[in-house]
């Protein structure tokens, strides 16, 4: 299904159709995520600028749609009304016109946002706030930009705090929109830890579940700078094994029913395996995880796209063999 074909609209609401979050879904189902980006404190201090070449690969390759982390944070005023910078919003207009025109479907998050983590009182007025003008800013953009509340979750914004701030996220966001869908994931780092703690309010017709999977750590994270003693796991090795498959296929499958009984479509928004792990384990692990979601009728997001995860090249300008695992 292409971006420019609509999703079935099943209701309106104050003059706004809603699509089907189910066909929205859809949309994601082969999605790449544009990492160390925006969601850097500034693009560019994490060694990624984002080109116009990049969408026309990432579209040729076959992917569907782009993720794109953004750290709102930083660009915006420190009181209120916590005004996001004019540039900054007009370099997302910018990335948003691009994928437009190369009938990709794109996912805005707010990422990196630790100063809600560590406080989520002291931060939770400017939270709100740039929902708010993000929403204003978007609602007439077409239902291909699709809006991801808050990236990974974690610290003092424990799961119970979470369910109520999503909650009035929501509320601000349908106040001005009823037509760009939602994506929602758990506290504790977005992981399938903490999904049984999530509420996502039943009033909610447009919304998709999204969670982060990168089990087992040891592996996909091993020789990471970021994780304590991770260099102790350095030559852990994923094999495909049936014990290893059958430790995915049953997360996945506690995803699945939790979904099903919730009627929430299912969108797996990040994994992948670090670079110091050998390439013919990530290769076995990425593609299995990817098959699998697409035969629990999960879309995916790969993570990522030019960095340490990544399977791009930006100096050469090309893919590397790591895609096919994805796409074969």
């Amino acid at each position: 299904m292409s971006c420019s074909e609509q999703s079935v609209s099943v209701s309106k609401t104050n003059n706004q159709e809603i699509p089907d979050p189910f066909e929205q879904n859809k949309l994601l189902s082969k999605t790449i995520n544009f990492g160390n980006a925006l969601e850097a404190p500034n693009e560019g201090e994490w060694g990624i600028i984002l080109k116009e070449l990049y969408f026309k690969e990432i579209k040729a390759a076959g992917f569907t749609a782009v993720r794109l982390p953004i750290r709102w944070s930083a660009h915006t005023q420190l009181d209120s009304p916590f005004t996001i910078e004019a540039d900054f919003f007009s370099r997302i207009d910018w990335i948003l016109d691009q994928a437009e025109e190369n009938d990709l479907a794109i996912i805005i998050n707010i990422h990196h946002y630790e100063e809600i983590f560590a406080n989520p009182d002291h931060e939770k007025e400017k939270f709100i706030s740039i929902w708010k003008q993000i929403t204003k800013k978007y609602i007439n953009r077409p239902t291909t930009v699709f809006y991801e509340i808050l990236n990974e979750p974690n610290d003092q914004l424990t799961a119970q705090l979470w369910n109520i701030y999503l909650a009035e996220a929501i509320d601000v966001i349908r106040e001005i929109d009823s037509t760009h869908t939602v994506i929602i994931g758990p506290a504790e780092w977005g992981g399938i830890s903490a999904i049984n703690k999530l509420i996502i309010p039943s009033e909610e017709k447009n919304a998709i579940f999204t969670f982060h999977y990168y089990t087992p750590f040891e592996f996909t994270h091993q020789g990471a700078e970021w994780v304590d003693n991770s260099e102790a796991w350095l030559g852990t090795t994923w094999n495909g094994f049936q014990n290893e498959k059958v430790e995915i296929s049953t997360d996945f499958l506690s995803v699945k029913l939790w979904a099903e009984q919730r009627n929430l479509p299912v969108f797996l928004g990040e994994f992948g395996a670090y670079y110091k792990a050998d390439y013919t384990s990530r290769f076995k692990w990425t593609e299995y995880v990817a098959q699998r979601a697409e035969q629990d009728s999960f879309s995916w997001a790969y993570w990522e796209f030019a960095a340490g995860f990544g399977i791009y090249d930006p100096d050469a300008e090309e893919w590397q063999p790591l895609l096919k695992a994805l796409i074969p």
